[in-house]
């Protein structure tokens, strides 16, 4: 999905827009390396989350089931700069479960999007609704964002967070506030 080609070309644009020499000896190989690394900070983009939440277990319980401090690595859509953090999920079991990593590799197929943290936390909680189909499930973003880290309002250190509530979770105060708690 990604056009290495492009990039190349477009890095070497950038070069020169900057007022750089993209022949000068330490910038020859940068639109190679900078290609090579937007294949894979935006792998997520033909990546099916489904591929990572189709095996299942069945259970007999409804206990929430917790993985939390999941980091990821994203790239906003306004700035083309990253943001980073941590993702924390809960869902309630409805008769099945899915293998703990599996949480993870979701996270990381929408992480690896060009996006904003709202969208990604909402697609990592609707996938898992969908594919899954608990009770209910919640998700919880913290990252930071370096375009105001290191840009504009330059606040480092400073957190966004985006919480994503479906099923049994929205409106159900008590049940939030345990998933909080806990992570």
């Amino acid at each position: 999905m990604v056009d290495t080609e492009k990039i190349k070309n477009a890095v070497n644009l950038l070069l020169e827009g900057i007022g750089e020499d993209a022949s000068r000896p330490g910038l020859i190989e940068t639109p190679d390396r900078i290609a090579n690394m937007y294949r894979e900070i935006f792998e997520g983009m033909s990546e099916d989350p489904y591929e990572h939440l189709q095996k299942t277990f069945p259970i007999d319980g409804n206990s929430m089931v917790i993985e939390k401090d999941i980091t990821f690595y994203s790239m906003c859509e306004h700035h083309m700069l990253p943001f980073f953090g941590r993702a924390h999920i809960g869902y309630i079991p409805n008769g099945k479960i899915v293998g703990l990593s599996k949480l993870a590799r979701t996270v990381e197929v929408f992480s690896r999007r060009l996006q904003i943290q709202e969208n990604m936390t909402e697609q990592i909680a609707a996938a898992l609704l969908e594919y899954i189909t608990p009770a209910g499930v919640i998700v919880v973003t913290e990252a930071e964002h370096l375009c105001m880290t290191m840009r504009g309002v330059k606040k480092p250190g400073s957190a966004t967070v985006a919480i994503v509530k479906k099923g049994v979770f929205q409106g159900n105060t008590a049940l939030c506030e345990d998933f909080l708690r806990m992570i």
